[in-house]
């Protein structure tokens, strides 16, 4: 068997393996989406507006002494932040691995391709020394 049978071989796994983790990745991101739908019950939805609604009550005589909105909508804003921040950077992510993962078997067909004309020409490519 040729050298560059055998790197063709390791090509061909290297892609294959590729493949699948990129099949992964889809499958746990659509997984994410639908637990994340699922989790937002109507119950959890009451309870996030009455925790927001205590916040912003309680808030109510500091904005009255600051004389500023800008206290009430930074409440507003981290409270909606914290809870939908940890679900919503694992789609992110999973949506980048998912992308990486086709990338880099594109790069891997590439090499396949650049290996197979390198195996139609004649002879072993020039080797080329470290400086």
């Amino acid at each position: 068997m040729s050298r560059f049978d055998r790197l063709q071989r390791r090509v061909d796994k290297r892609e294959q393996l590729l493949e699948g983790r990129y099949q992964q990745a889809v499958e746990r991101k659509d997984i994410l989406k639908k637990t994340w739908r699922e989790a937002w019950t109507p119950a959890r939805i009451i309870i996030a507006g009455v925790v927001s609604g205590f916040v912003m009550g309680r808030a109510e005589p500091v904005k009255i002494a600051v004389k500023s909105g800008t206290l009430m909508q930074m409440v507003t804003m981290l409270s909606g932040l914290f809870a939908g921040s940890g679900a919503q950077e694992a789609a992110e992510q999973a949506d980048k691995a998912a992308s990486q993962a086709g990338h880099a078997a594109r790069e891997a067909g590439h090499a396949a391709d650049s290996a197979q004309v390198a195996a139609g020409a004649s002879g072993p490519a020039p080797r080329r020394d470290a400086a």
